[in-house]
């Protein structure tokens, strides 16, 4: 995989991966939109004129949302300088989390965002509670990882929090490629609205009971699938010991080569503001 710092760079070969970066900044943004998508997933769109200049290029991109701790009004903000972000003398760190930017409109200068609420914690809190005019401050994205598509088919994998790029992703795909979808949620209630160009097969699976991250109902899906013939590309995005397990499938056992696999850890067990990948 390539990395690129400007996105105007020269476009890199066929199927070959490559990041753009992207400078990092804090950006104080206002709710205009609350929406309930399905029982577990809300939609919160937010605006501002601070994100005249904002960038995502890749599907599963993360921005960081800050929030305010216990018995504050407003977040403790960092600034960013060449090493990172540096935060005030003393001043005790915001309680921080990853979002995928699930749509960006620069023409009306809105950015969506979806939380699974399946979980409490102080960004589903944020959502639940959110009205028009409520202020968030993100930052990032800090690049993206560009899947290019060239390729023939593709394979995404995922749970409840991979739901919003995986959505993105089918939006963003040409109407040529074929795409396999496998899915777990809670239950049918909570299947998410999907719609792409592409030829797609999406496959729901519900854990009922279970809680998330636990089964291994998305193993034996993901060691069903047939490879399709021609160039192809998997992404996986689920528990991170679950995305482990899925990646030795899909590498190990289905023969698919590992450059063509992206594997991450949206979250783990027993963790909280975790994030991981498991590619080589």
């Amino acid at each position: 995989m390539s990395d690129i710092h400007s996105p105007a760079a020269v476009s890199p070969a066929p199927h070959e991966t490559y990041r753009v970066r992207y400078p990092l900044k804090i950006r104080r943004l206002t709710v205009t939109r609350v929406v309930s998508l399905t029982p577990s997933m809300i939609r919160v769109t937010v605006a501002g004129p601070e994100l005249a200049d904002f960038a995502s290029r890749g599907h599963d991109d993360h921005v960081k949302l800050f929030f305010a701790r216990p018995g504050e009004e407003a977040p403790s903000l960092p600034t960013f300088g060449p090493n990172g972000p540096v935060f005030a003398e003393g001043a005790e760190k915001p309680i921080a989390r990853d979002y995928t930017p699930r749509r960006y409109d620069e023409a009306t200068g809105e950015l969506d965002l979806d939380f699974a609420v399946h979980e409490a914690g102080p960004a589903t809190d944020w959502a639940t509670n959110a009205t028009v005019g409520s202020t968030l401050h993100i930052a990032g994205p800090r690049g993206s990882m560009i899947v290019p598509d060239d390729f023939d088919w593709y394979l995404l994998v995922g749970d409840d929090t991979a739901l919003p790029a995986i959505a993105r992703r089918l939006e963003e795909l040409r109407p040529e490629a074929k795409v396999t979808v496998i899915v777990e949620v809670g239950s049918a209630e909570d299947e998410y609205p999907l719609s792409s160009r592409a030829s797609t097969e999406i496959i729901w699976l519900h854990r009922g009971s279970a809680a998330p991250g636990e089964g291994a109902l998305l193993d034996a899906a993901v060691a069903a699938f047939g490879l399709p013939e021609g160039e192809g590309f998997a992404w996986v995005a689920t528990e991170s010991y679950t995305a482990k397990r899925l990646r030795m499938i899909l590498v190990d056992t289905l023969g698919l080569p590992k450059q063509r696999v992206k594997a991450s850890g949206y979250w783990k067990r027993g963790l909280v503001s975790y994030h991981d990948t498991h590619n080589d």
